[in-house]
């Protein structure tokens, strides 16, 4: 069932998780069967998905197709940029330097922290009155 030149890995960011699937193409992008343009509006998620691509120069190279669920339209552009580096160092092995030195590897370990009882968010308390 799987193709022979297809390299499938997984990238997660806050609560998002983007599933990413390579195959040698001419770098057209696909997420959640939309094209790249519409599912990412904003200029900088755009850059932000495609730099793992241009920094191993393989973006003329493979078609990426990703499925996302789950946070907001910032962390599934780093779930789907984590999931590219990945699948990237699946197809090649030397890549691992270059993904290592760009920060594409790390999972970035930021995530929302949680309410503490007795206030009115994570560090937001509840006004206090003297009298």
């Amino acid at each position: 069932m799987k193709e022979q030149n297809e390299y499938i890995a997984v990238g997660r960011r806050k609560e998002s998780v983007a599933r990413v699937r390579l195959r040698p193409g001419k770098g057209k992008i696909r997420v959640n069967k939309r094209g790249f343009e519409d599912f990412f509006p904003r200029e900088t998620h755009r850059i932000i998905i495609t730099n793992p691509l241009k920094v191993a120069g393989r973006t003329d190279k493979f078609d990426v197709f990703a499925n996302i669920t789950g946070g907001g339209i910032s962390g599934q552009a780093g779930a789907l940029k984590h999931g590219i580096a990945r699948a990237l160092l699946k197809s090649d092995d030397t890549l691992r330097i270059v993904l290592r030195k760009a920060g594409f590897l790390t999972r970035d370990p930021r995530a929302k922290e949680r309410k503490k009882y007795g206030q009115k968010r994570a560090r937001k308390n509840f006004q206090f009155s003297k009298r």
